[in-house]
């Protein structure tokens, strides 16, 4: 058949045939046939595409964070996905207006600067210092390279640059930093009056259509989110370590191959006495000075005290008070000249006159601390943790790789993996994007691999997952079950509704009762007028900062305008419990600037006046730029299907 093709595809036929097929493939490009082009676009900045995979990438980044911020106090109820994401798309759209600025500016950040900037990293330090391993392992883990990761580096600091030039363009004038104190120091004579939401609160059946009316209204609210349920593979290094055995005979072989590592070298206790030699001093300057410090090394060989002589003599301003003290020293420490000096006399010697950079020394040696070794049981503990990580991290890296594989190449199941790697299959319950249950699961990395198309849709394993930072784990999961977003029943949640409507007819009913008793207060009545019942708060002259009082309390007096002379002004506000209260300002008094410092062109208020200038100087220009880009913003499915 192949050969009969073959043999009819010639002439004008076949080149009819191939202009056919070329017509499309030009029109549309390939990738409309392999279905490999026509990436999810989350917004266009001026032509520029930001991509929905970076936009899924950085929302997922953004809910770690809250999650490490708020530690236990985290709730993934509370946290709105579809506010978060648009959240994070804002910052994406300004962080490219924002580098789209620097391109034009020119603005450049050296080399030295990103290395810099990567050697101070605290997350790549390792045993006190800057471990290429960690951090080549870490960009693995985010899946960067470091050609990549420097390049967003190169970007960020760019962009930096010039926040940093529009923020610092400000100045606070005098007049500013006088109003800044009198406003701040401020303090406010307040009364104020509690209404109770509970006092508010009834048990009056309601009516069925306001219940199924909230439920309808609010259907969002009783949702159960998607969930699945997992079946997964963990590889942790700390517990391979737990089953490695070290023998004795390895540990000694160790302690022998290192020993250096345990010997504590020769210290020494000494002192100097240093006249300096001027930079640029002619050979005769420096004679000069020779002189005098042999004739003092001469008192010194007389029967003078040397610690005395350091004092009155030495131009070293730090040692000169101690008599020249420069405490226990080790080999290397000092410069070259002064070492070789140091270490080569006996307890009680004076040197020779010593010439360095800074000028003669003579140097008196007060103390030996002869070089020791620690012995083989005082370190063994330490040799014992260094071998079992050194082979728990070989080990890991070696399983992983296996790991990846063998699950890469059975996509359609765990249980070749766990058998060959001896590691258990787990099994969750059922558990949905915001999981935060204490587990490897609780990760936004690992749980967003089980929402992953290939792995949800598709049934696959996913990849090789190693969601710490800090810690050698990795994760390969599959998901087993899957159900989609529901609403509860009305009946599931009637009681729930009850209480709702409850508490905002008690918040309607405590915000009018307050409102009400203000208008009576601003009409000459006491706060007798709220009934004998309910008994004012009487905290006096407060400051912004008093913790005496409510924090809705403060935030309402320190609103309310000045009152007129012999006047009141009178407010409300809701507590965060609910409570609404009544809030009655009676004077107002400045906080007082200081004559002395009030022409200092630099003082903290400055420096806040001048943070809060540049950072409001900043937001307008980034406002001004956004005004000016041409920004679309993409209706994505993924955005359209967040619950």
């Amino acid at each position: 058949m192949l050969q009969t093709i073959r043999e009819r595809a010639q002439g004008w036929i076949a080149w009819a045939i191939v202009i056919l097929i070329s017509i499309p493939f030009a029109l549309w490009g390939i990738q409309s046939y392999l279905g490999v082009g026509g990436e999810p676009i989350a917004a266009t900045v001026n032509g520029v595409e930001l991509p929905e995979r970076e936009l899924d990438r950085r929302v997922q980044e953004a809910r770690l964070d809250l999650r490490e911020r708020l530690g236990a106090d985290y709730d993934p109820a509370t946290v709105d996905d579809q506010q978060l994401r648009a959240e994070v798309l804002d910052t994406l759209i300004q962080e490219t207006v924002l580098l789209e600025a620097v391109k034009r500016l020119g603005l450049r950040v050296s080399d030295q600067e990103v290395q810099l900037q990567i050697l101070s990293d605290p997350s790549f330090v390792k045993d006190g210092r800057f471990d290429k391993e960690t951090y080549e392992r870490l960009l693995r883990f985010q899946g960067l390279t470091p050609a990549l990761y420097e390049a967003q580096l190169r970007q960020k600091l760019s962009a930096t640059q010039l926040v940093r030039a529009l923020a610092s363009s400000e100045l606070a004038t005098r007049t500013e930093r006088d109003a800044y104190k009198r406003l701040m120091g401020q303090r406010r004579e307040i009364s104020y009056l509690r209404l109770p939401l509970a006092a508010h609160r009834t048990e009056e059946p309601l009516d069925e259509a306001r219940i199924t009316a909230y439920y309808d209204s609010n259907r969002a609210r009783f949702q159960t989110p998607e969930q699945v349920k997992l079946d997964y593979l963990v590889l942790d290094s700390e517990q391979l370590a737990a089953k490695i055995e070290v023998s004795e005979d390895e540990l000694r072989q160790l302690y022998a191959s290192d020993q250096a590592r345990f010997v504590q070298p020769e210290r020494r206790a000494v002192r100097h006495l240093l006249l300096k030699v001027e930079d640029g001093a002619d050979a005769a300057a420096a004679q000069a000075v020779l002189e005098q410090i042999q004739a003092i090394r001469a008192r010194i060989q007389a029967g003078e005290s040397f610690e005395e002589l350091a004092k009155t003599l030495s131009q070293d301003p730090g040692s000169a008070a101690q008599g020249g003290s420069l405490g226990i020293i080790e080999s290397g420490i000092m410069v070259p000249a002064f070492d070789q000096a140091a270490f080569a006399l006996a307890v009680g010697a004076v040197s020779e006159p010593v010439r360095t950079n800074f000028g003669y020394h003579l140097i008196e040696v007060t103390q030996i601390q002869p070089a020791t070794t620690q012995p083989f049981a005082a370190v063994r503990e330490s040799l014992h943790d260094q071998l079992t990580k050194q082979r728990a991290e070989s080990l890991f890296y070696d399983l992983a790789e296996r790991l990846a594989t063998i699950t890469y190449e059975s996509p359609e199941s765990l249980e070749p993996a766990a058998q060959e790697l001896g590691l258990t299959i787990q099994h969750s319950d059922w558990v949905s994007r915001e999981h935060s249950e204490p587990s490897v699961l609780a990760h936004p990395k690992v749980m967003a691999a089980a929402f992953h198309e290939e792995v949800l849709v598709n049934g696959r394993n996913s990849d090789l997952l190693e969601p710490e930072r800090d810690r050698l784990q990795a994760v390969v999961l599959r998901v087993v079950a899957h159900r989609d977003v529901s609403v509860k029943a009305l009946a599931d949640v009637r009681e729930e509704i009850s209480a709702a409507i409850r508490d905002e007819q008690a918040r309607v009913a405590a915000k009018a009762a307050a409102e009400a008793l203000a208008e009576k207060l601003r009409d000459g009545s006491d706060w007798s007028a709220a009934g004998a019942d309910l008994t004012p708060e009487l905290p006096g002259l407060v400051d912004r900062q008093s913790t005496a009082v409510p924090a809705g309390v403060l935030d309402a007096a320190f609103k309310l305008a000045v009152p007129t002379e012999g006047g009141v002004s009178i407010g409300t506000a809701i507590l965060d419990d609910g409570d609404a209260v009544v809030v009655r300002v009676t004077k107002v008094e400045d906080g007082q600037i200081d004559a002395e410092t009030a022409d200092a062109g630099f003082s903290a208020e400055a420096f806040i006046i001048t943070q809060m200038l540049g950072r409001q100087a900043y937001l307008n220009a980034l406002a001004d730029m956004q005004s000016r880009a041409k920004i679309e913003r993409k209706v994505t499915a993924t955005a359209e299907a967040m619950p």
